[in-house]
């Protein structure tokens, strides 16, 4: 009996010995001999080798011990083995938070909807998480609409429980191809009193654009939003067609009796396209040498060619200026300052090219570049207000006062100049 016990134990001695063994032989692998002519085998994670059979020489014999006590002292392996158990523990997938994440990001980041075709997008994402299953362009359109469906319920409410009144600025344009929109922001004090701007509609607006048809719409949008009795003011351009609509809203909203003061501070010209209409209007005395001046600065960054030409006349000249030149939008005055701001940086290196390319006919004369240095100094005021009363993350209707009276100083100083009167 207790030769029979002994010879269990025996055999179970056997059995464990070969499965530390058939383990260690998945960390480890048999290299061969080495130049001592002892069997061999390297660590699989760290490449570390060690002796395992009979040293020829010697007798010794080396045995595995050894490498079982390397397998608790490999930071390779150890590594391995955390970075598996965090494998085998991911979080599971949730599609729909996952779609709704996805849809969040595509609008953030203004991403077109076919982004989550993109084949490589795709490979990225299975690596990350074989279980994340990507949607299609349609199915990723469904879920942002639900997605502005939610916000909307949740401004809607968020305006509802306001106590205080809401302002509104709206604006009216005519696209490149010929179609009209119309836009209407909010602009509230929320319950944690936090100042926020929201737009609430962005819509095609179909001819005609007149105030009856403009107000009709702003009125129809104010109503689904249920705002239409909690309106202080709205802020619009100085345009004929808002005045009219301004009318026709005030009178519309003060049957409800809802109008602080019944509406006597109701419209607010936007000041920030009164200053626009006056800049306009001056530059059109300077229009020959700004002419010139944009002229010049299409010519050279109209080619790479000329670009690398006029670089060398900038070495040349041994000028150093930081920035380049800029282009302009004719219609918008504060790009034309900043293109007039470039442009007399390099005003000497315009002398050097005229030389060095015969087909630039636009250099201004000094005359000119006197006009365009007089401008570019009456506009950067200008430009510095403009900025500062265009602000949407804070009040400007405290700043109006002051810096209208500065436009007046302006202008008073620069009135007897003759280079801009």
């Amino acid at each position: 009996m207790e030769s029979m016990d002994t010879s269990e134990y025996a055999q179970g001695q056997d059995e464990t010995h070969k499965e530390i063994l058939s383990t260690l032989w998945i960390i480890f692998t048999k290299i061969g001999k080495g130049k001592d002519g002892v069997e061999r085998a390297a660590c699989n994670f760290c490449s570390t080798d060690f002796a395992i059979g009979k040293n020829p020489k010697s007798g010794q014999s080396y045995g595995t011990s050894h490498l079982s006590c390397h397998v608790f002292i490999c930071k390779s392996f150890q590594l391995s083995l955390l970075s598996l158990e965090e494998s085998s523990s991911l979080t599971p997938i949730n599609q729909n938070t996952h779609r709704e994440l996805l849809g969040e990001a595509i609008i953030a980041h203004d991403l077109p909807f076919s982004f989550v075709e993109y084949e490589k997008i795709r490979v990225w994402v299975k690596y990350l998480n074989p279980c994340v299953e990507m949607a299609s362009r349609n199915t990723m359109v469904s879920y942002i609409e639900k997605i502005y469906d939610k916000e909307r319920i949740k401004l809607k409410e968020i305006m509802g429980r306001i106590p205080n009144k809401i302002c509104l600025t709206s604006d009216v344009w005519t696209a490149s191809t010929s179609e009209g929109y119309i836009c209407l922001t909010a602009h509230f004090v929320d319950e944690n009193w936090k100042l926020v701007s929201c737009l609430l509609n962005f819509l095609r607006m179909k001819p005609p654009h007149t105030g009856i048809a403009l107000e009709a719409t702003l009125f129809d949008c104010l109503k689904q939003w249920g705002i239409d009795k909690k309106i202080f003011i709205i802020t619009l351009d100085n345009a004929s067609a808002n005045d009219n609509m301004q009318d026709h809203l005030k009178t519309h909203l003060r049957v409800q009796g809802n109008l602080m003061c019944d509406g006597e501070f109701f419209h607010i010209r936007c000041s920030a396209h009164v200053l626009n209409l006056i800049v306009q209007e001056g530059l059109k005395v300077a229009s020959e040498a700004l002419h010139k001046i944009r002229e010049s600065v299409k010519h050279i960054k109209g080619s790479d060619g000329r670009m690398l030409k006029f670089r060398d006349c900038v070495e040349d000249a041994g000028i150093n200026v930081s920035g380049g030149l800029r282009f302009d939008v004719s219609t918008r005055w504060n790009s034309t300052y900043l293109m007039l701001e470039s442009a007399l940086q390099y005003r000497k290196d315009f002398e050097f090219y005229k030389v060095a390319d015969r087909s630039y006919k636009y250099c201004p004369s000094d005359e000119e570049w006197e006009k365009g240095e007089r401008i570019c100094e009456f506009l950067e005021p200008f430009y510095e207000i403009t900025n500062l009363i265009s602000g949407s993350s804070y009040t400007t209707a405290n700043l109006y006062f002051m810096q209208v009276w500065k436009v007046q100083c302006i202008l008073e100083k620069h009135q007897k100049k003759v280079l801009i009167r």
